[in-house]
């Protein structure tokens, strides 16, 4: 059979540009609606402010910060300064691990390798939150490709300027469309005014080496741009495989007039990763922290396919497990995953004269990649009992962002509209292996398959709009802001290639989703806020995993999933200290999944269902201080408690009812302190995590830990020709502590009392770095 024959599409990058004339329209036509679906509806939000301006904005902190003034929400902000407290190379979301309410894990010691990587805020997971870089929407970052791309791979860290993480309410206008629990804006910087060059070169740990070069043209009459390139390798900390990467960034801005700018950014990203093997709470007790995959040893990895089929025993190695433990699924010979990414955005933000601003940003996003499996139960041959098995990608964005901002007396109001077209290709393949092997390729680009299992293609149109008033009362000590935004998107499937997966369409809507917003001004140091806000997640893919029957069945009764939360806080800020409190309600309701409504003596097919709501309450306290000259002491304290409040049918009753949300811990608290003298710097940080359930039913969990992280840093100045010659050191994982980072990488169950549920990643031992920086 042919497997080629149909192919992703392609959308011209000259599409997005020149539909920023119909987005001028369709922004104009926005008053009365006759521009937006008729009933949309809106998931997420991160404010309609032009990505350039709001990163221009935040280019004035110059360190973290736990306060927002003037804000009618939690905002809270790092700095490329925090970040490069971090060995170099690692993702913004360490950064931000720091401040209340975020829960960030990965198995890696940067947080950049895909599989493992998991964000958590206030009782939600990485799927219902939004993300954005300069404005661009980068989906929900998940590892399968649906509707974007994880942040590491949009741009390198290095130039980055500022990560800001909205922890209940996101901006209005943010373009997400999974935005239900909080929103993270990441900003690029802008090319330096000044020509040179910079280099950072890292080795560690692992073998780890990683080369960052940096060329700046300096400004021209408003003209800037610069170009850079990344090579990352490591090995991995356990088993067999390195994880490669390599990535180009441009970005050129020219700036005229008053406040009239044009900014294009161009990112190619590379990825190669050998996977580090899921481990359950048996296979971790029985096996160790250092288990991992077969590979290179294939005999064992043979042997084990054999045992499969009946042929013969599991490898000593495994007869420690209970004798009810599923041996072929604790081991396999190897896993990986590839990505290759191209992003492009091209934004302007034009003066139309007095307060009027108009902001624009088209975008096109192009991924393919592909996820490995060496999968013992399909033989390439009478003679190889292993075969391939991948999940190939192809992703395809193309999509608009527009905004219009202007004053009217006391009144800030913005209005503007996000669309988006997608085209998804996701396929499960199987290909021959000859036997043993050590490499890490794409198979699709260079084989024919022995079998397949899915080929299904996904259209996705987004659109949203939305308007906002800020007024300012009182000589600006009182701010109220409200408005409403509409979201609408909808998903076509085919089925190209016969399978349990589903075809159809199914629309995700809502016309009126408000958020309101209220801060004043205690005084010059002090602030209490309180706001609302009602979001709403597009069901992207998730409906047409079912059967063509079930999906039929659904699709009319299912409602998209939805939350409202209410956040009520308070600031103060000093010359040496300040600090925030907030607390916040949210109710999250027709959360869906995958289950069997029936009891288990009745034969029914899998459909995704509406199984409740979840009510969650929390409390976040952060607090810097500055006590003496040099040192700055960061503090936060989250408490969340995430309850379902259903109980589901599953082959029976699923007793869920006011237990713990996976994944979640109800307790964390941070402590970092950083010091610099002259041309010394240093910090300290540490962080607990409370314990994590991993079953619906709370029979299972991981323990709490705590982590510590150091770093030291001396600035040499001027070094013959070379400028700002500085050299750094990091040890993460000070203690070398065991712990379970990543929960869920294979899903949740109801119940695992044994602990056998392979859904766990280990956490990544003490590692060392050192890094050079220099500038010409």
């Amino acid at each position: 059979m042919s497997i080629r024959t149909v192919s992703i599409r392609r959308t011209a990058f000259a599409l997005a540009i020149s539909s920023v004339l119909y987005g001028g329209a369709l922004l104009a036509a926005t008053t009365d609606g006759t521009a937006l679906p008729a009933s949309p509806s809106a998931p997420n939000d991160v404010a309609g402010a032009t990505p350039d301006a709001s990163a221009g904005k935040a280019k004035t902190m110059e360190a973290i910060s736990v306060v927002a003034t003037g804000e009618t929400r939690q905002i809270q902000k790092v700095t490329i300064e925090d970040i490069k407290a971090l060995p170099p190379g690692s993702s913004p979301l360490k950064a931000i691990d720091k401040l209340p309410g975020v829960n960030f894990q990965s198995s890696d010691p940067w947080g950049a390798y895909e599989w493992s990587t998991q964000i958590t805020l206030h009782g939600f997971d990485q799927s219902r939150l939004g993300f954005t870089l300069d404005g661009i929407p980068l989906g929900n970052m998940s590892y399968g490709v649906t509707n974007g791309l994880q942040i590491t791979r949009a741009i390198t860290s290095d130039n980055l300027s500022t990560v800001e993480l909205a922890q209940g309410a996101g901006a209005l206008g943010t373009a997400s469309s999974s935005n239900l629990g909080g929103t993270i804006q990441f900003f690029s910087a802008d090319p330096d005014s000044v020509a040179g060059a910079r280099v950072n070169q890292m080795f560690g740990s692992d073998s780890t080496h990683r080369t960052f070069v940096r060329l700046d043209t300096g400004d021209y009459n408003g003209f800037s741009t610069y170009l850079s390139y990344d090579h990352a390798d490591t090995g991995k900390w356990k088993g067999y495989g390195d994880q490669k990467s390599d990535q180009i960034n441009l970005k050129s801005v020219y700036q005229w007039g008053d406040g009239n700018r044009i900014s294009l950014f161009v990112d190619d990203s590379r990825r190669k990763e050998y996977d580090y093997q899921d481990l359950s709470l048996t296979s971790q007790r029985v096996l160790g922290w250092n288990y991992d995959y077969w590979q290179p040893d294939w005999a064992q990895a043979v042997q084990v396919a054999n045992a499969i089929a009946g042929k013969g025993p599991y490898p000593a190695a495994l007869n420690g497990l209970p004798a009810d433990y599923d041996k072929g699924d604790v081991n396999y010979y190897a896993g990986g995953g590839i990505r290759r990414d191209k992003l492009i955005g091209l934004s302007g933000s034009f003066n139309l004269g007095g307060s009027s601003t108009l902001n624009v940003t088209a975008y096109n996003h192009d991924d393919r990649g592909e996820g490995q499996w060496a999968t013992p139960y399909l033989a390439s041959s009478p003679t190889v009992p292993i075969a391939m098995r991948t999940t190939d990608y192809g992703l395809d964005r193309t999509g608009l962002t527009s905004s219009l901002q202007f004053s009217l007396g006391n009144n800030d109001i913005e209005l503007g509209v996000w669309g988006e077209d997608a085209n998804n290709n996701q396929e499960r393949n199987y290909f021959a292996l000859s036997g043993q092997y050590t490499y890490l390729s794409d198979f699709y680009a260079s084989e024919a398959p022995i079998a397949r299992g899915f080929f299904q293609n996904y259209d996705t149109t987004t659109r949203m709009g939305y308007v906002e008033d800020t007024i300012h009362l009182l000589d600006d000590r009182l701010t109220v802001n409200f408005g409403s935004k509409a979201l609408n998107t909808t998903t076509t499937a085919t089925s190209l290639f016969p399978s349990s997966y589903a075809a159809g369409r199914i629309v995700a809507s809502n016309g009126f989703l408000p958020q309101a917003g209220v801060d004043y001004k205690l005084d010059s140091q002090q602030d209490i806020y309180a706001s609302y806000s009602k979001n709403m997640v597009s069901y992207g893919i998730l409906p047409f995993t079912q059967s063509q029957a079930a999906f039929d069945a659904s699709k009319g009764t299912l409602k998209p999933e939805q939350s409202q939360t209410l956040e009520l806080g308070y600031r103060v800020h000093g010359d040496t200290f300040e600090a925030s409190a907030d607390a916040y309600f949210t109710r999250f309701s027709n959360r869906l999944l995958s289950v069997t409504p029936c009891p288990a003596v009745v034969t029914c097919s899998a459909v995704l269902n509406n199984v409740g709501s979840v009510k969650s309450t929390g409390l976040d306290l952060a607090a810097i201080w500055k006590p003496v000259e040099h040192v700055r002491w960061l503090n936060s304290l989250s408490y969340d408690n995430s309850k379902y409040q259903d109980d589901y049918l599953d082959n029976g009753v699923v007793a869920t009812a006011g237990k713990y949300v996976v994944g979640i811990p109800t307790w964390m608290f941070t402590s970092d302190v950083s010091y610099s003298y002259g041309a010394w710097s240093a910090n300290l940080d540490g962080k607990y995590t409370g314990r994590r359930y991993i079953t619906y039913i709370n029979d299972s969990e991981v323990p709490s830990y705590w982590l510590f992280n150091a770093g030291l840093n001396y600035d040499l100045g001027t070094v013959s020709v070379l400028k700002d010659v500085s050299l750094g050191l990091n040890i993460s994982n000070l203690l070398n502590k065991h712990y379970f980072a990543t929960t869920g990488t294979n899903g949740y169950v109801a119940s695992d009392p044994n602990g056998y549920n392979q859904t766990l990643q280990a956490g990544a031992p003490r590692q060392f770095f050192i890094n050079i920086n220099a500038k010409l």
